[in-house]
């Protein structure tokens, strides 16, 4: 069985790692540079950094934060926030990225997914998808998680990934900063036609939160959480040992 991977998330916003609660209501938390660096050295597999409101703000994501970001860190790095186009994919690549992640852009242009996939592979782009239960059906939301689309998110997740998405974010805003575990029927949703590795987002609280995640949904391929990484609540290094003390695949530390 493949590593399963434990993805840090650096949500930034005004050049600072923030976080809240629904995508709402946030607070300040640290340095994106400091928090990166010290997720690399933890044994992180991989780190995300989000622009949270570039979208929102119709700008470009903020590079020179991003670019020290890169310089500091030694595992693989996607980026997000305010991917509209081509150059923009240039821009943060430039910057250090591995990867891209494209959400509200997608979604205004879907063709942009697969102009990437052909000109940086599908390796390269990340779909992220903010999903939210609307009346009994999961509705994709953008601009940070702001407005809802209508979109129906399991067809739009199909779209993606016939475009040329290599990787999936599944980001669900029920269960966002809540602590109460990942929101797994929507992710073994996903995951029942997905081809490509689906990284889980969004709502975890504790350890077991993750060795739950890779049992009730062992075709995840990774575990993404914020909070419970930055205030200390779960370090990565013991995180890791549990797993692997449950029979779950890690890269050691």
């Amino acid at each position: 069985m493949i590593s399963k991977r434990i993805i840090p998330c650096l949500d930034v916003r005004d050049g600072r790692v923030v976080k809240g609660v629904h995508f709402e209501g946030l607070r300040d938390v640290s340095s994106p540079v400091e928090l990166g660096k010290y997720y690399s050295d933890a044994g992180a597999d991989e780190l995300v950094f989000y622009d949270i409101t570039a979208s929102a703000e119709n700008r470009g994501l903020f590079t020179d934060i991003l670019r020290e970001v890169a310089q500091n860190i030694f595992i693989p790095l996607t980026v997000g926030g305010g991917i509209n186009t081509l150059d923009d994919f240039d821009r943060v690549l430039k910057c250090g990225a591995d990867k891209v992640s494209v959400n509200s852009g997608a979604v205004r242009n879907p063709g942009l997914i697969d102009e990437a996939a052909r000109r940086y592979g599908s390796q390269c782009v990340v779909l992220s998808a903010d999903v939210k239960r609307v009346n009994g059906a999961y509705h994709v939301f953008v601009r940070g998680g702001r407005e809802d689309t209508g979109i129906e998110a399991l067809n739009w997740i199909r779209e993606g990934i016939s475009r040329g998405a290599g990787e999936i974010v599944l980001n669900s805003m029920d269960t966002d900063g809540v602590k109460g575990g990942f929101d797994l029927p929507m992710l073994q949703a996903v995951c029942a036609f997905s081809d490509v590795p689906v990284i889980a987002s969004g709502g975890a609280g504790c350890i077991e939160d993750f060795v739950t995640l890779f049992r009730e949904c062992p075709q995840a391929d990774a575990g993404l959480a914020a909070s419970i990484f930055h205030f200390g609540e779960v370090l990565i290094p013991e995180l890791k040992r549990e797993l692997k003390k449950q029979g779950i695949p890690v890269r050691e530390v």
